[in-house]
């Protein structure tokens, strides 16, 4: 499996791997686990779009630094090039729900 990170993804990682210190080894956990399966499995990933090429998932990233709550990440799966681009990383304290107009762009980008 190949894995992608746009701008916006990385800015999110700096930024919130700085209060987070245990987010570098916690994004390798989900590393593995959307290895095994892509699409997820269970009540914490949901699908946001379902094209033919790319699937866009929402998906919760445990933080072992913050005990109990976690983290959402948005991203891309394609299946054909056994892709996975993270499109974006936050916390759920501090914002409501995912930014559409970045999987839009990441959409239009990929076309």
């Amino acid at each position: 499996m190949n894995f992608n990170e746009v701008d916006g993804f990385s800015k999110d990682f700096k930024r919130l791997s700085r209060k987070y210190r245990s987010l570098p080894d916690d994004l390798i956990e989900f590393k593995k686990i959307i290895s095994e399966f892509p699409l997820g499995s269970g009540k914490h990933f949901a699908i946001l779009h379902n094209y033919e090429h790319v699937k866009i998932l929402k998906a919760r990233l445990f933080c072992r630094y913050l005990k109990g709550s976690s983290l959402r990440i948005i991203y891309a799966y394609r299946g054909t090039m056994a892709t996975i681009d993270f499109i974006q990383l936050y916390f759920k304290g501090e914002q409501e729900n995912e930014d559409k107009n970045r999987i839009h762009e990441f959409l239009s980008s990929i076309k």
